[in-house]
């Protein structure tokens, strides 16, 4: 009887541990292949007040993050379930525990529950494999012809030099553009507030960024005008110290105001350091309110209002704003030339390619398909591209404007085909209105850098190009001379450039083969029939 009634309660006290274990635990594969990927959820329940920060790690366990997907909300009746998901993977055979996983709830921490995934082996059967005999010893590749290579070398990195040269005098002769100076603290506020909604962060999902921002504006405004060390100081110190002053200057600055400011600053840390992700609603009262407290702050200061001197920055300012898109223009078609004739010398000095493949043999062989860059480009090619590195010969002007650039590119000197993949992220979106100004400024800014490196004969024919999915961006295709430095001959190319602008950069593709060469088209042909453009993740 006792024994019966002792099970009885041990499931019922377990049923009700379970129901209210704040975090769920699951995963979509028990047993996996080595290398194979697994999904690993965790559910939580709450209301749209609750503040959930899931763990960012590379490693749970013995197990690699190979992907670490953002969080999903799912509203039902009431309440609001917060799912986030991992893709996990394991490179060795063998039974593995997932741990149980801190996860922050409100100002609580819960864990998770544990799990076991077994990772099995490949089987190979070693009695039906086909047994080869072992190779010959291969001749090593005859150098003798290295010192003529190493010589042309640093005659193009000497050239590159002489144009570095050139464009560090050209740019650093010009008269610098005068900053931009506001009629007064509030009107720079209110300025850089506006400038933030146009930069769309939120609607990439880059809620870090826009808060960020936008609280620093704030403590740039309270610095210059308060004068206290607001970018300085940590958010107790802030609120301490605006109290304090305050109370001295006597600014009559409500009780209400200092709380809806606090609440703002600390919904910005949860932010910043907790990873949180505050709903449509919150963002956007969070956004009239540090409006209101920048506007409540400046009517308890003495100010002085000069309306000439207004209409004469707004007239100043919009000068520079036109003045500062062209500056952008050029720098961006200078960028991108720099970056493309990097990777044209790259694929002349390439000497370890010298004798490579035909164009029948690249065509007729099975292809790689990969994603490169970011934004990336997904292309298949006859082999995998290589990377290198093209920003260092980007003028320091044009680097202000780029966050990110890379390169990637096949091919050498006398192969019969030359790929090259370039990806340049800049730190500001290209406005929509200037996408097809900015396209043709890359186009033409690399045609005049291949011509600057010996191109000659440069015939340019300009069109819209389309991908399968739809995607609009511009190509310029034909033919140039180049010349041959060893055999001292001019050889003829055709090549085609193709130059996209989305997610606030650019993705550019060249392709180059020996005019006339009908497996070159059709590689070509091929490549372009393979092109997708990946938007930039939201983080």
């Amino acid at each position: 009887m006792f024994r019966k009634l002792y099970t009885y309660l041990f499931i019922v006290v377990t049923a009700v541990g379970f129901a209210q274990q704040p975090v769920q635990t699951s995963v979509d594969s028990a047993k996996i292949k080595i290398g194979s990927q697994f999904h690993l959820t965790l559910k939580v329940m709450g209301t749209k007040e609750t503040r959930v920060a899931f763990p960012d790690v590379k490693n749970i366990g013995q197990l690699e993050v190979l992907e670490s997907f953002p969080i999903d909300t799912i509203k039902k009746d009431a309440n609001y379930e917060f799912i986030k998901k991992y893709g996990l993977t394991q490179f060795d055979s063998g039974r593995y525990v997932i741990p149980r996983i801190p996860v922050l709830i409100g100002n609580k921490q819960f864990l998770s529950d544990s799990a076991v995934v077994e990772v099995n082996p490949v089987v190979v059967d070693t009695l039906k494999q086909k047994m080869y005999d072992i190779k010959n010893v291969m001749a090593p590749e005859d150098n003798s012809s290295s010192f003529w290579w190493y010589l042309l070398a640093l005659v193009i990195i000497a050239a590159l030099g002489i144009l570095g040269y050139w464009l560090y005098k050209r740019y650093k002769n010009k008269p610098k553009e005068e900053e931009i100076v506001y009629a007064s603290p509030i009107e720079k506020a209110t300025s850089l507030l506006q400038n933030l909604e146009k930069k769309s962060l939120l609607e990439q999902g880059d809620v870090k960024s826009y808060y960020s921002e936008m609280t620093d504006i704030t403590r740039t405004y309270i610095e210059e005008t308060v004068h206290i060390p607001a970018m300085e100081s940590t958010t107790d110190e802030l609120l301490e110290a605006m109290r304090r002053a305050s109370m001295k200057k006597k600014m009559g600055i409500r009780q209400e105001t200092m709380q809806t400011f606090e609440k703002i600053l600390k919904n910005a840390d949860l932010v910043k350091f907790a990873k949180s992700k505050p709903l449509d609603f919150e963002i956007s009262e969070d956004r009239k309110n540090i409006e209101s407290i920048i506007k409540t702050i400046d009517k308890a200061l003495p100010k002085q209002e000069d309306d000439e001197e207004s209409l004469e920055y707004a007239r100043l300012q919009e000068e520079l704003r036109l003045k500062k898109i062209k500056k952008r223009n050029q720098l961006i078609g200078l960028a991108v030339g720099i970056a493309l004739l990097g990777g044209l010398t790259t694929y002349f000095l390439d000497k370890y390619n010298i004798f490579g493949e035909s164009t029948q043999e690249m065509y007729e062989k099975d292809w790689i398909s990969s994603e490169y860059g970011n934004p990336g480009v997904f292309i298949s090619t006859p082999e995998v591209l290589k990377r290198e590195d093209a920003a260092k010969q980007v003028p320091k002007d044009a680097m202000a404007l780029i966050k990110e650039m890379q390169f990637f590119q096949f091919g050498g000197y006398f192969d019969e085909y030359f790929i090259a993949v370039s990806t340049t992220k800049f730190k500001t979106e290209i406005p929509q209105d200037q996408s097809a100004n900015v396209l043709d400024k890359s186009l033409e800014g690399c045609l005049k850098f291949i011509e600057s490196r010996g191109a000659q004969d440069i015939i340019v024919k300009t069109e819209d190009f389309s991908t399968n999915e739809g995607l609009s961006g511009r190509k310029a295709y034909g033919t140039l001379n180049m010349l041959d430095p060893i055999k001292r001959q001019s050889e003829k190319l055709y090549y085609e450039i193709i130059v996209f602008a989305q997610e606030g950069g650019l993705q550019q593709i060249i392709l180059a083969h020996k005019e006339g060469d009908e497996f070159g088209n059709k590689i070509t042909q091929r490549i372009l029939e393979s092109i997708e453009l990946r938007k930039a993740a939201t983080p």
